[in-house]
């Protein structure tokens, strides 16, 4: 019996030991050049878990229960980092979109801080210019109002002037047709007094006419009585 058995596993030993002349050059890859790569490189786990499932496969077939197991931890070890590799892509992933928000939420943030500033700035602006605009226009109306008055002054002083000057024209007639009433009337009251005197002069010598006829009419009696006595 135990002959059997051990004549039956030797076609399996000469076939593991086949296979590990023909996996060399594998192994002598993977020492040289895989283990060189990044343990969670693609290319190196893909390399890995297929040389896994190789010698899952093959240790299988040949009846090798170290061979099965050196593959299928190979192929766990590689399952496993390419889980670790692929949340680590995954986390890398939505670290970057993080970032790429964070960033364009930074950048909203400037976009919406220079917007502010500058509707702030453009706020100031409007509002200086309609403070300037409301000072120009208050000192138009002031302006216009100030001219407004003057000319009002203006007219009133004209109009006070003319009725001043319209009084004194008036003033002027009056007194002159006054001087002339009273130029009349004293050339009239002359020209009476001069004829009141022409009268008396008149009167006086015709008093001293008869006055003279008187004494030559006495003295004539008194030479007669003088003539007539003896």
């Amino acid at each position: 019996m135990d002959e059997t058995m051990t004549i039956s596993n030797v076609p399996f030993a000469v076939l593991r030991f086949q296979y590990q002349l023909a996996r060399y050059p594998l192994q002598f890859v993977e020492d040289r050049f895989v283990n060189r790569i990044r343990s969670e490189a693609p290319a190196r786990l893909f390399y890995e878990r297929a040389l896994g499932m190789l010698d899952s496969t093959v240790g299988n077939a040949l009846r090798d229960p170290e061979l099965v197991r050196r593959g299928a931890a190979l192929v766990e070890r590689t399952d496993t980092l390419g889980r670790a590799a692929a949340l680590d892509a995954r986390a890398t992933t939505r670290k970057q979109q993080a970032d790429t928000k964070l960033d364009e939420a930074r950048q909203q943030a400037v976009e919406d801080q220079k917007e502010a500033r500058a509707a702030t700035a453009q706020q100031i602006d409007e509002a200086r210019s309609a403070a300037e605009e409301r000072k120009r226009e208050a000192t138009q109306s002031a302006r216009q109002r100030s001219e407004s008055a003057k000319k009002r002054v203006e007219s009133v002083a004209d109009n006070r002037k003319q009725a001043a000057e319209s009084a004194r024209d008036r003033v002027a007639a009056r007194t002159k047709a006054v001087e002339k009433v009273a130029s009349r009337a004293a050339e009239n009251k002359l020209a009476d007094a001069s004829d009141k005197r022409s009268e008396a002069a008149a009167k006086r010598s015709q008093a001293n006419r008869v006055e003279d006829l008187a004494d030559a009419e006495k003295q004539k009696r008194q030479a007669e009585r003088s003539n007539g006595s003896p």
